[in-house]
């Protein structure tokens, strides 16, 4: 099959979150499978091009967009041998980021490149498959154009819609189609993510669990509705991750490499955050989070619970990420009050990250909603037991440990709340007194199986039900 990628980032050109880890995996793993699979992306200003090798593939096209003519090129790179097309326009250009500034214009602009470049492009793809919001557009123009293209619509991160007013519909001249024949259906409200849903041939999410949940109003963010409309045609497949990135066997940025059949080289990482951390070595377990700092990832339990935490049990904590002002503030202060039990280092670092995936024995993912998840599946790949609370994508990839720990391959808590929250680490951190126990534990979840393979089929069969339907009538 010929599949076309469409989406707002890729690994690792212009990487923001764990979308660009999909786009710039599961193409890799498709090809491999035998399919023909591009990805097609904006040319942001911002990032450095030059370590990659160009060729055009159109030097201008006017693209009318939101009552302007625009005036676009695209170019074709290649990254980690999958195909790359990058557009170009003046909106894409004068951007200093991927999100957060004139994101509706942006994305608008974008999803209109795409349909109009696609004849030209010397390639005809069978599937365009639409990555969140900001690509949801696509499927809605594909079908006004009646072109010959079926298309995925994946939902990653149900919260954020691309909302917008009347005053951008009618600069633009979808209006008249916004509700075209869903006579019947749930109100349409002006955002992107709701068109994706409602034209996409196919509809899925990036975890099984996450697409029984959007159904609900408490998961929904408004879209359960039009979800419940679609409810026939979508779907939910796990995300992946890639092989070569996240291999504790290989992995360069660690103090020491380390495998399930000799897992001697964790302790060595372990001591290596101890060294980044100001700390010295005690057999005190040491927990690690790797995350965007906002109340998705569980923010407001985990500064909730940490007193009482740090008050009942001999634990250490490691916070590595950015994310909103009143929650890096929080953790200094905790950090001020227990120096010698929370660090938070509030940046981004790889080679931290990587360090603190193979270094910690546990790793905390308190999420308050989590579509797929992927810290959990990197830290079970290095042997560091997560921590999570149910829901999302966490429910379906980490089974709950049984006191004696020969079943199961995390601690795993239900209720959203700090009381829920300490008792699961509380559970955790008596267990890893046990020893042998925990060894085998380590091995049992760098076992586990993340990669892509599985969704891989899944997708195939997702594209081939895609090509089954006839998409020339309403929805």
């Amino acid at each position: 099959m010929k599949i076309l990628f469409a989406a707002a980032e890729i690994a690792p050109l212009t990487k923001v979150g764990g979308l660009a880890d999909v786009v710039g995996s599961l193409p890799a793993e498709l090809i491999r499978r035998g399919h023909d699979v591009r990805v097609i992306v904006p040319k942001y200003g911002f990032v450095d091009y030059t370590r990659y090798e160009s060729r055009t593939v159109i030097n201008s096209l006017v693209v009318f967009s939101l009552g302007q003519y625009r005036s676009i090129r695209v170019e074709q790179i290649e990254i980690e041998k999958v195909a790359v097309y990058l557009v170009s326009a003046d909106v894409f250009a004068l951007s200093n980021s991927v999100y957060g500034e004139n994101e509706i214009e942006k994305f608008w602009v974008f999803c209109d490149c795409v349909v109009e470049a696609l004849p030209y492009i010397g390639w005809q793809p069978a599937i365009l498959h639409c990555h969140d919001w900001h690509t949801a557009l696509i499927p809605l123009l594909v079908r006004r154009s009646r072109a010959d293209y079926r298309s995925v619509f994946t939902i990653h991160n149900i919260k954020y819609q691309g909302g917008f007013d009347e005053q951008v519909l009618n600069r633009s001249d979808l209006a008249r189609y916004w509700r075209a024949g869903i006579d019947g259906g749930p109100a349409i409200p002006w955002n992107f993510m709701a068109q994706g849903i409602l034209w996409s041939t196919v509809v899925n999410s990036v975890s099984e669990n996450f697409t029984r949940e959007i159904l609900t109003s408490e998961y929904g963010c408004g879209m359960q509705g039009i979800l419940e409309f679609r409810k026939d045609s979508l779907y939910g497949i796990r995300n992946g991750l890639g092989g070569e990135e996240y291999a504790p066997a290989t992995d360069k940025l660690i103090a020491a490499n380390y495998s399930s059949d000799d897992i001697s080289g964790k302790s060595i990482n372990r001591r290596e955050i101890l060294k980044m951390a100001g700390w010295k070595a005690t057999e005190v377990p040491i927990i690690g989070m790797i995350a965007r700092l906002d109340e998705q990832k569980g923010m407001d339990i985990i500064i909730g619970a940490m007193p009482e935490i740090l008050g009942s049990a001999k634990v250490r904590f490691v916070f590595l990420g950015r994310g909103k002002d009143y929650y890096e503030e929080a953790l200094h202060e905790l950090e001020v009050k227990y120096p010698e039990s929370i660090r938070a280092f509030i940046t981004y670092d790889n080679v931290k990250a990587h360090l603190l995936y193979a270094g910690a024995d546990m790793f905390l993912m308190p999420s308050l909603w989590e579509p797929c998840g992927l810290g959990q599946m990197i830290a079970m790949r290095y042997g560091t037991v997560p921590v999570v609370r149910r829901t999302g994508g966490l429910a379906d990839t980490v089974q709950n440990l049984d006191s004696d720990l020969s079943h199961g391959t995390g601690f795993v808590f239900k209720d959203y709340s700090a009381k829920a929250l300490v008792f699961a680490v509380r559970k955790a951190v008596a267990a890893y007194g046990n020893k042998p126990a925990w060894e085998e534990l380590i091995r049992r979840v760098m076992a586990e199986d993340f990669s892509w393979d599985d969704p891989a089929e899944k997708y195939e069969m997702l594209y081939k039900k895609a090509l089954e339907l006839d998409t020339n009538g309403a929805l």
